[in-house]
């Protein structure tokens, strides 16, 4: 399995997340190392042709959990030469607590990743000397050849710009050890599982329109009872989670012999709905920017909690 390209490198999304919740809570730069397997995918194409295929050329490499110190040059120093001491600590400590809490399945070092905050997303001169460095380590995978760990994710901020919706950007690259150089891979975020199952149960493509009796708010008749008073207001309630200011009365008026000349009133109704849309939007961004402000100020108390006092 010397230097064979992977199809692609997967992650699952619980991980990707506590990957990326570690690095923003982190006072700086960090890195640290990734774990994970590597499987064979069977082909699928059929082909009359004789041609030999290599069964090695199909592979994924599956990141199943991280180790990250909270500290930049956690296992090398600042010119990327790593301390193999150091790294063979932190690789037995992390796949013992790996294997004593799942029995079921290995966890195989795959390689490393690197946060830096505002920089451009490419791969440094210091991440590619240390990439080197660990395609030259070997990790022995359980029924399988000996693997390299060339598996490289880089994590930055953007550049310019507020990080209301757009916090971080990540790429994956596997690092070839004959051509000596990164080869960029697109990354596949796994959810499927057993702890996923039920999210997928109550899925609905749609957004189903709630089903309203419009023809009690057509009756204009001036002794209305509370029950259908009452009826009305929840229709109206109902009808307000998606488009607010739109009335039952002309949502009636949309049925029945009156659906001649309501193109006016049936874009209004679109027209209301999108406000809704953009109402709902604006809340989202307003909460955004609360929490981007209480994590700037948790991180400002930690930083003065850590720093140490003079004497």
């Amino acid at each position: 399995m010397d230097d064979l390209p992977f199809q692609k490198i997967t992650i699952s999304g619980p991980t990707l997340s506590a990957l990326m919740h570690r690095i923003t809570t982190s006072l700086g730069d960090v890195d640290g190392l990734l774990f994970g397997h590597v499987t064979h995918l069977t082909p699928s194409t059929l082909t009359d042709d004789n041609t030999p295929q290599n069964p090695d050329s199909n592979l994924i490499a599956t990141i199943t959990s991280f180790f990250c110190p909270n500290i930049p040059l956690s296992f090398y120093d600042s010119l990327g030469r790593v301390d193999s001491v150091t790294l063979h600590r932190l690789i037995s400590s992390t796949t013992h607590q790996s294997n004593s809490s799942s029995s079921s399945s290995s966890s195989n070092f795959l390689g490393w990743f690197s946060a830096r905050r505002k920089s451009p997303i490419r791969p440094s001169m210091r991440e590619f000397c240390v990439s080197q460095s660990l395609s030259r380590l070997k990790t022995a995978a359980k029924g399988e050849k000996d693997l390299n760990p060339c598996v490289f994710l880089l994590f930055t901020t953007p550049v310019q710009g507020e990080l209301l919706y757009h916090t971080h950007e990540y790429r994956a690259y596997q690092f070839r050890v004959n051509s000596r150089c990164f080869d960029p891979k697109s990354i596949g975020i796994d959810n499927i599982g057993p702890d996923f199952r039920g999210n997928y149960g109550c899925f609905s493509p749609n957004s189903p329109f709630p089903e309203l009796k419009c023809a009690s708010a057509m009756n204009d008749e001036v002794g209305e009872g509370l029950n259908r008073m009452e009826r009305v207001l929840n229709d109206q309630k109902e009808l307000d989670m998606v488009a607010e200011g739109f009335s039952v009365k002309d949502l009636g008026k949309l049925m029945g012999s009156e659906t001649v000349n309501s193109t006016m009133s049936l874009e209004d109704l679109y027209e209301k709905m999108l406000g809704k849309l953009d109402s709902l939007a604006r809340q989202v961004e307003k909460s955004n920017a609360k929490v981007l402000d209480m994590e700037n100020h948790n991180r400002k108390l930690r930083y003065k909690i850590a720093r140490p006092v003079p004497e």
